[in-house]
């Protein structure tokens, strides 16, 4: 399986300039969505609590990179290095911005979801080079069957802040300025949000279509086993944390809802990986995948809680 997986370091797949720029704008547009939803007030309540809010960012920023780090070691006869590289970069994203859609679904903990999502979001601009330079660098370095690779962390800082940063302050001042306006935006802009997710990865996909084909099913056990440890983590996490069940199922989403769309607009980037092509395979099928995973969470728990409360 290794060598198979070792054709992937190769695959620098197909992606134009126009691409890319329309992946960017797309990422703004999200980010700019979700910054609409951030509130000071969303933090009062969580405040109260903060074992449930400090769990969760433990549990997305250091737990999760560090077992993906574990397991990229565990599996390491058989992973090629673009693709440990590609889940410890998932790993190093925040929280997807579909999460607090199936927090929602799911009839979990908003308030905390959205928290959660707003601080990663927001922390990510120096924890998302942060984590991945450190675990990247550490396991490109782990072992003489991988080629050593250097992680430029100030460049990765430098995309992520003009990335992440602009959007994220433009849409925090539009919220504060425009209220009446934000508050009709909202809803459709958490749908749009979602449209736009789907066709940001259906656009890697599209561009390299044949190369999906022809791949994925060489990954695909490998993300999915991937995203249920990142579930299954965080829910373990919260347990061991003594949280009410809705903040475990709450942390369990956030932490197996990774921002994927960031991880691919960064891998695309010809400064940093220019499409390199195992990293963009685990980043797309991570973004069409815990897409499947959350919904199928969200309604075993939401119909456990219609009961909980009948």
């Amino acid at each position: 399986m290794r060598m198979s997986l070792q054709v992937l370091d190769d695959v620098r797949l197909n992606f134009s300039p126009g691409s890319l720029l329309v992946m960017n704008v797309i990422l703004a547009f999200v980010m700019f969505g979700i910054a609409l939803r951030m509130d000071f007030s969303d933090f009062r309540n969580v405040a109260r609590h903060p074992r449930s809010f400090l769990t969760g960012v433990l549990s997305q920023f250091v737990l999760l990179p560090a077992v993906t780090f574990l397991l990229c070691m565990a599996l390491r006869p058989f992973l090629s290095l673009s693709v440990a590289l590609g889940m410890i970069l998932v790993a190093a994203c925040p929280g997807g911005n579909i999460s607090n859609f199936i927090t929602a679904l799911a009839k979990e903990n908003v308030p905390l979801s959205v928290s959660l999502s707003a601080f990663s979001t927001l922390i990510c601009v120096v924890m998302t080079p942060l984590n991945f330079s450190f675990w990247g660098n550490w396991y490109s370095h782990a072992s003489h069957l991988v080629l050593p690779i250097e992680i430029n962390f100030v460049e990765m800082l430098q995309t992520v802040l003009i990335l992440l940063g602009i959007p994220i302050v433009a849409g925090i001042f539009f919220a504060r300025y425009f209220p009446a306006v934000t508050r009709k935006l909202i809803r459709p802009m958490n749908i749009l949000s979602i449209i736009a997710f789907v066709g940001f990865v259906a656009a890697a996909l599209a561009a390299n279509f044949g190369y999906f084909l022809k791949y994925i099913h060489l990954i695909g056990i490998v993300v999915v086993l991937h995203n249920a440890l990142a579930l299954l983590g965080g829910y373990a996490f919260g347990c061991v944390n003594r949280l009410s069940r809705q903040d475990v199922h709450t942390v369990a989403i956030e932490t197996g809802i990774q921002n994927s769309g960031l991880g691919l607009v960064l891998i695309f980037n010809p400064r940093l990986f220019d499409g390199l092509g195992g990293m963009a395979f685990v980043a797309a099928w991570w973004g069409v995948w815990h897409i499947v995973s959350g919904m199928c969470m969200a309604f075993i728990w939401r119909k456990r809680n219609s009961k909980y409360r009948l």
